[in-house]
């Protein structure tokens, strides 16, 4: 079953703030709620109605192959569109993908982090979801 809307940004909301060490504000806009983890943002949901979408941090190969399989996953609102990637409500845009997503660009947010510096998380890094056939 796909996720509306106001469900998948409830769903990245919820996913983003069970992690270690979160911190979200509205830093650039009223509309853009920005989650961070050691003031690296990984997640972006937006507020407008009328864009019910998150954007998040994507591994550029992987990126593609979500764009080529989900019609409604386009290249990274507002940041660079190679490293980060849109998901709105759509076919297939489940709140499996939507967790895998937020939890994906937060490990990729502190993989840059010395091992002293990174939050402790439960459990191994989280591996890319695969795009539909």
């Amino acid at each position: 079953m796909s996720t509306a809307g106001d469900r998948l940004q409830d769903t990245a909301r919820k996913a983003a703030l069970a992690l270690p060490d979160v911190s979200h504000g509205r830093p650039f806009t009223p509309g853009l709620d920005v989650y961070k983890v050691a003031g690296k943002v990984f997640l972006i949901v937006t507020d407008d109605p009328e864009e019910q979408i998150i954007t998040v941090k994507c591994e550029p190969e992987h990126a593609r192959a979500l764009e080529r399989g989900y019609a409604s996953i386009t290249p990274g609102r507002y940041l660079d569109k190679r490293h980060w990637i849109s998901l709105g409500p759509g076919r297939g845009i489940t709140k499996q993908l939507i967790n895998d997503a937020v939890e994906l660009s937060y490990d990729l947010a502190i993989g840059g982090l010395s091992q002293s510096e990174r939050p402790q998380r439960a459990g191994p890094p989280r591996q890319p979801s695969a795009p539909p056939r």
